[in-house]
């Protein structure tokens, strides 16, 4: 069974900084993608980062040039440093894997469980 385990959330105050970190476990061929989304209380979830196998990186407008996506493929591990935080960033944080069990299927979608950041002003 795959598991996407989060860590890393917290309070923090505005303009501080956050790390989260996403271990991918459990037995699989290749991860193809991984990302962090986020949502806030009555809001749609959303794509915050995303980066692939190739280390390709997406990041949403309102990210840019404050957060970053990086991984260690020996780990199995995505990060997203988060830096000039604002309140705005307050919600919960989902890790999410494509990832390729077996070569007969197509690639299945895996969430973390999340994790809360919560900024205050």
């Amino acid at each position: 069974q795959v598991q996407l385990v989060e860590s890393g959330g917290g309070l923090v105050q505005a303009g501080g900084s956050l790390r989260l970190s996403c271990a991918a476990s459990g037995w699989f061929l290749k991860i193809n993608t991984m990302g962090w989304y986020r949502q806030a209380p009555g809001k749609q979830r959303e794509l915050v980062a995303g980066i692939t196998s190739g280390g390709t990186t997406n990041y949403a407008d309102s990210v840019k040039g404050r957060f970053t996506i990086s991984k260690d493929n020996a780990k199995k591990t995505v990060y997203l440093q988060m830096n000039s935080l604002k309140s705005e960033d307050t919600a919960v944080y989902y890790c999410n894997a494509e990832i390729l069990r077996t070569y007969l299927g197509a690639p299945d979608d895996y969430w973390g469980q999340g994790t809360q950041v919560t900024v205050s002003s």
